[in-house]
């Protein structure tokens, strides 16, 4: 088959390595984000989909709006059976929907119709799910609402964060994906419409979402640090030091004191009175520094019994 790859995010970089690999397929374009401006510097740098084919001599397209006439041209002129959309980043319209003899077929990183939209592998784990995984569905014109082809169940650790999970869903994605181009193939391929009731949204993560908030019970704040790390981080403001973001929590007891009471500064980390037990933060970066363990920062931070934790306004 001729096959359009769209996919910009690191997640899409093994199933686009899976179609490279397969004799039987031709990936006759590339299409994925412009080149933006990224890190503190602000230096213009392609996406991770667009470094990864840089050397491949495969046509990249790199249009800021998929959707324009002279970008369904482009599309049209590539002649593709099939349509593949991996972590794009772009919603397809009906002239590119209808395109290709059949697809487009979309890899999302959950159990659909849980956690549809930009996050979901953040949110399964910051809203403390068990198990998550990947599924293949048809595109149509709504957010990862198309009829489901198939899909892999991945569970979640207790000690996975965003990051680590990301890593196993990318090669199960990379997995499904030939399993149901195996699938198209034959023509055994099934397809189930997506039960409305069951849907749940994952909406794109904002760095505010890192605030983290000590009124709410030590579980929800700790899911919360493994599902926004690496990327934004929680943090907090832990007096006198200044603002820390927390890449590691353990939840403990925790006592009849004021929520965001630091109730030891000793040992691992300093814990902290939530609204329900308390939080060891095991891993932490003060601003400015690099990450170190909960133990060295009280180590460089002395910290008294009864200091305090609070939730920054920006």
């Amino acid at each position: 088959m001729r096959i359009i790859f769209m996919g910009s995010a690191e997640l899409a970089c093994p199933c686009l390595d899976r179609l490279l690999a397969h004799s039987a397929d031709k990936v006759v374009g590339v299409v994925t984000q412009p080149d933006r401006p990224k890190g503190r510097s602000l230096q213009v740098a392609p996406c991770a989909v667009h470094a990864h084919v840089a050397t491949l001599g495969i046509p990249v397209l790199t249009p800021e709006n998929v959707n324009t006439p002279d970008s369904v041209a482009a599309l049209c002129a590539l002649a593709p059976d099939l349509i593949i959309v991996v972590a794009y980043g772009q919603f397809l319209k009906a002239d590119i929907l209808n395109l290709p003899l059949c697809g487009p077929v979309n890899v999302h990183a959950s159990l659909l119709p849980k956690y549809r939209g930009a996050a979901p592998i953040q949110w399964a784990v910051a809203n403390g799910e068990t198990e998550t995984g990947v599924t293949t569905m048809f595109v149509n014109a709504r957010m990862d609402a198309g009829d489901i082809i198939d899909r892999i169940v991945e569970p979640i650790r207790p000690e996975d964060t965003a990051g680590s999970l990301h890593d196993r869903l990318a090669q199960c994605g990379a997995e499904l994906l030939a399993r149901t181009l195996e699938a198209l193939r034959q023509g055994s391929i099934r397809r189930r419409p997506q039960n409305e009731a069951e849907a749940t949204l994952a909406p794109r993560i904002k760095k505010a979402d890192g605030r983290m908030d000590w009124r709410l019970p030590a579980t929800l704040i700790h899911n919360r640090v493994r599902g926004f790390n690496p990327w934004p981080g929680c943090f907090c403001e832990l007096l006198p030091v200044g603002v820390v973001r927390v890449l590691k929590s353990r939840v403990e007891p925790g006592r009849s004191e004021a929520v965001g009471t630091v109730l030891e500064a000793a040992g691992e980390g300093p814990l902290i009175q939530t609204g329900q037990d308390a939080l060891r933060l095991l891993e932490v970066q003060p601003e400015g520094r690099k990450v170190m363990s909960g133990a060295a920062f009280l180590r460089g931070h002395p910290l008294t019994i009864a200091s305090r934790c609070n939730t920054p306004s920006d």
